[in-house]
């Protein structure tokens, strides 16, 4: 997708954030001492562990999902070009990564661009974000398109289903139609990990393989879909019609600032200051705190706390009359039809 014109507004911000949108080599491979590292450290610890106990490597999965996460967060840098000034190292170390993360590198990092060209515009939903329908459009569609929408946002199929298809399954397939590029980058990262899952069966058989590999990779994605929805989906969050729509103010209210503990904002490597991110994607994770606390311009931005994060599962529909995402009980109180409802109610969701 082609960039938008700079507007002014997008200049002065990209002006203001400019120091802290550079790359540090140093601090770059410490976070690759500090992810990836002790990922793999783990991953051997577990295959050891087979040999003792299933629960402990039940246990040992739970902070290779951590640093996973982490080892994500370098993925999605490369992505946007900030872990390395060369353009070249961050396609070559993304790619890697993305055989850890089962995440075809080019595929995934177009998607997400889109992602970040389109974040809140109405008229360009689809590409690289939540699915997320408009009062009417829900109130229109048919029986079976609510129910599917309603499953959809269902926290137990978003949260606990999801990963098996947002990290195993849907990653694996590209269209006959992409560019060759994008298909290269699906078929590439797919052999790879195919060699990778025969050399591990070989090793530690298939009960191993599927604890190694695949407990930490569905925790991981668990906790990356959630992390994703609550940076755009919460109660005030900024939607605008195309015609509307400002890329400053789609990154200043339409991404939440994430305040957590300091243990998980090191596994999430600073990726709660959404905001920041979104205005400058050049700026390297480990420059997004400064970023955010030494420009001073960030005070009305939106802040979540864990528990407030914990809330916005309960929103689903854009409300268009309201301006904010409403629950489904909300929808039918705030638009009341003569139609049948779908389900009983469901409560707050």
């Amino acid at each position: 997708m082609s960039a938008l014109p700079a507007t002014d507004s997008d200049r002065a911000w990209r002006k203001t954030l400019a120091p802290y949108a550079t790359s540090s080599l140093r601090r770059s491979l410490v976070d690759l001492a500090t992810s990836v590292v002790p990922y793999l450290g783990l991953v051997v610890a577990m295959c050891f562990a087979l040999r003792v106990s299933v629960v402990l490597v039940v246990a040992l999965s739970i902070p290779a999902a951590g640093f996973l996460i982490r080892t994500f967060i370098v993925f999605h840098d490369c992505a946007h070009a900030s872990f390395f000034r060369s353009k070249r190292a961050n396609a070559m170390v993304g790619g890697a990564i993305g055989v850890l993360l089962w995440f075809p590198f080019g595929c995934w990092r177009h998607e997400h661009a889109v992602h970040h060209a389109t974040s809140g515009d109405l008229d360009r939903r689809g590409v690289g974000d939540v699915r997320t329908l408009t009062v009417e459009e829900y109130r229109s569609s048919a029986w079976w398109a609510r129910l599917g929408y309603r499953l959809f946002r269902n926290p137990f199929v978003m949260f606990g289903l999801g990963p098996l298809w947002v990290v195993l399954v849907g990653p694996r397939l590209v269209s006959p139609f992409a560019p060759a590029r994008i298909r290269r980058s699906v078929l590439g990262t797919d052999l790879a990990l195919a060699a990778v899952g025969v050399g591990l069966w070989s090793l530690i058989g298939l009960e191993g393989l599927l604890l190694v590999e695949f407990v930490p990779l569905l925790l991981m994605g668990s906790a990356g879909i959630w992390l994703f929805y609550v940076q755009h989906q919460f109660e005030d969050a900024y939607w605008q019609t195309n015609e509307n729509w400002d890329y400053d103010q789609a990154a200043l209210a339409g991404s939440s600032h994430l305040v957590l503990p300091r243990v998980l904002q090191f596994f999430t490597g600073n990726i709660g200051l959404h905001h920041v991110h979104h205005l400058s994607a050049r700026i390297p994770n480990y420059n997004l705190q400064a970023a955010h606390d030494e420009t001073g311009e960030f005070g009305g931005v939106p802040t979540l706390t864990l528990w407030d994060a914990v809330r916005c599962v309960r929103v689903k529909l854009w409300d268009e009359r309201q301006g904010r995402l409403v629950s489904f009980r909300e929808a039918r109180v705030q638009h009341p039809s003569t139609r049948p409802a779908l389900v009983a109610d469901d409560g707050a969701t």
